[in-house]
């Protein structure tokens, strides 16, 4: 049988990150001279720092400032590593998955000192067994680069893998990768904007998804 994958994006996924990424952005921001509305800066949340910087600020900036604003929101955010939250469940649930035979793969926006810092949070490195990160594509999400670079890493065809993720930019790199999209709410984004941005099914957490793992899409693939 070959080998399945189960794909996950990390903040928001399975750590409870997204509104420190919030704060941290605003107070970037508002260091450069710009006020952005929270409510902005939570929908961007899952852009890689480049991309939410041009996303929020638009065209007519002064590009600049963007590295300037990414450093400032690196270094503010840097000040959270030694306790990053994970979700509860979310080691279980990772666990649980390689037990039944998944191949763990992280898919995340996050790179060096920040993603290894989410890893210890999370605490379950003995069942990950790669990661696809910002570090490794040319495009972050909701590009399908990290969800396809994530695939080469497990060595699976599109098709035996789920993908897990809390943000519409998740749901539409999945989709266009062409792997089921599963979504999460912990991340704070609205059920109608993920469904409508590609999710086949929505769980509330990781443990309302490792409670019911046994009617998932998981499961659908595990008989095929």
């Amino acid at each position: 049988m070959t080998t399945r994958a189960a794909l996950f994006d990390v903040d928001g996924t399975l750590a409870d990150t997204n509104h420190l990424h919030v704060i941290t952005w605003w107070e970037a921001f508002r260091q450069a001279g710009h006020l952005v509305q929270m409510s902005a800066i939570h929908r961007a949340v899952g852009l890689g720092s480049q991309d939410l910087v041009a996303h929020l600020l638009g065209d007519e900036r002064d590009r600049d400032q963007d590295a300037e604003i990414s450093a400032a929101h690196t270094t503010l955010y840097g000040t959270y590593f030694d306790r990053l939250p994970a979700f509860e469940g979310a080691a279980d649930l990772l666990r649980s998955l390689a037990d039944r035979g998944w191949r763990i793969v992280l898919a995340t926006s996050a790179g060096g000192a920040e993603l290894d810092a989410l890893r210890r949070a999370i605490d379950a490195d003995d069942v990950i067994t790669s990661t696809a990160s910002a570090d490794d594509v040319a495009a972050g999400k909701p590009a399908p680069d990290p969800v396809r670079r994530a695939l080469e890493l497990a060595g699976v065809p599109a098709e035996r893998a789920v993908f897990v993720g809390d943000t519409a930019w998740d749901m539409e790199a999945a989709t266009k990768a062409g792997v089921r999209a599963v979504a999460v709410l912990s991340g704070g984004i609205p059920r109608m904007a993920l469904e409508s941005a590609g999710a086949e099914a929505i769980y509330e957490n990781p443990t309302d998804l490792l409670a019911r793992l046994d009617t998932s899409v998981f499961a659908d693939l595990e008989e095929r």
